[in-house]
């Protein structure tokens, strides 16, 4: 499947880290108003509900969220799943940062000091999981 987030060159768009903080309350609350987007971004830092207008606007125009007009009510929603998108942001930090090196990344973030031993157990299942299925 093509991806729905592409400029008009065809190239695709990586959300900006004031996107991608609309994209996760989106992911978390479903599809939903500007205002409550807004109020949302408001519980974590003040946000002004034009800033977060315009910008969902622009984040409507380069494909990365999709509206729906219900009784004059503008209900928008992410263009793509979060695993999709956070796959894409990952790689594009991967090719930027880390020279395209997927160990170097994981080393890096598991290195920091902050990893719980729960997360450590989900990477080593994911870690068996994958070398079960490459052998196959």
């Amino acid at each position: 499947m093509e991806p729905t987030n592409t400029s008009k060159k065809g190239k695709r768009i990586e959300p900006t880290k004031s996107e991608l903080e609309i994209l996760q309350v989106l992911w978390q609350q479903g599809p939903s108003t500007v205002r409550v987007v807004n109020d949302e971004l408001n519980k974590i830092r003040e946000v002004n509900y034009t800033s977060t207008l315009k910008l969902m606007q622009i984040m409507l125009d380069n494909k990365l969220l999709q509206r729906d007009i219900v009784d004059r009510i503008h209900i928008y929603r992410p263009s793509e799943a979060a695993e999709v998108t956070r796959g894409q942001v990952i790689r594009g930090l991967r090719d930027l940062a880390f020279d395209g090196s997927t160990s170097t990344l994981v080393l890096s973030a598991l290195g920091d000091g902050n990893t719980s031993l729960e997360d450590l157990e989900k990477i080593k299942k994911l870690i068996e999981e994958l070398e079960q299925e490459k052998k196959a």
